[in-house]
C-alpha cells in the first residue's frame, strides 16, 4: 500500500521540531480528516531557506508528506520552494494511495503559508504566491478528480 520511502518518513521523519525565530511558520489543516500541519522556515538575507522543520498530527502520510516536504525546500531559494507541488512531493515518496494524496495537498499549503508569513514580516511580495488556505478541504475536491 505504501512504498518504502513512505515508510522511512513515517519511521524516520527528518526535521521534526520548531524553529524559534523563525522567518515564516505557516499552518494548514484538513477539516474532513483532522490532519493538521506547522510549517517553520529560516531563511538567510539572500532568501536562501537555511533551514526548514515541522510538526504534524495525523496519519503516517501526513507525517512522511511533512517530512518530505520539509527535505525539498532545504537549500533552496523562496522562488525555487514556491515550486514545489504536491505531485513533486509525492513523486519524491514514490507515490501515495488516491486516499492519501490530500496529505501532499496539506504540505504543498504549509510551505506556501510559512513562505506568506515570511513575505509578511518582511513587507515583501513573492511572485506567484497567493495567499494560502487556512483549510484544504476546499482545494481537495479539484485534486480528487485529477486522480
Amino acid at each position: 500500500m505504501y512504498s518504502e520511502k513512505v515508510m522511512d518518513h513515517f519511521n524516520n521523519p527528518r526535521n521534526v521540531g520548531e524553529i524559534d525565530d523563525a522567518s515564516g511558520v505557516g499552518t494548514v489543516g484538513n477539516a474532513k480528516c483532522g490532519d493538521i500541519m506547522r510549517m517553520y522556515l529560516d531563511i538567510d538575507d539572500d532568501g536562501i531557506i537555511q533551514n526548514c522543520k515541522f510538526k504534524t498530527f495525523g496519519c503516517g502520510a501526513a507525517v512522511a508528506t511533512s517530512s518530505m516536504a520539509t527535505e525539498l525546500v532545504k537549500g533552496k531559494t523562496v522562488q525555487e520552494a514556491l515550486q514545489v507541488t504536491n505531485r513533486a512531493v509525492m513523486e519524491a515518496l514514490d507515490g501515495l494511495p488516491p486516499v492519501k494524496v490530500h496529505c501532499s495537498l496539506l504540505a504543498e499549503e504549509a510551505i506556501h503559508a510559512a513562505l506568506w508569513d515570511y513575505a509578511q514580516k518582511k513587507g515583501i511580495e513573492i511572485d506567484g504566491l497567493e495567499k494560502p488556505v487556512n483549510d484544504i478541504s476546499e482545494k481537495e475536491e479539484e485534486l480528487e478528480e485529477e486522480y
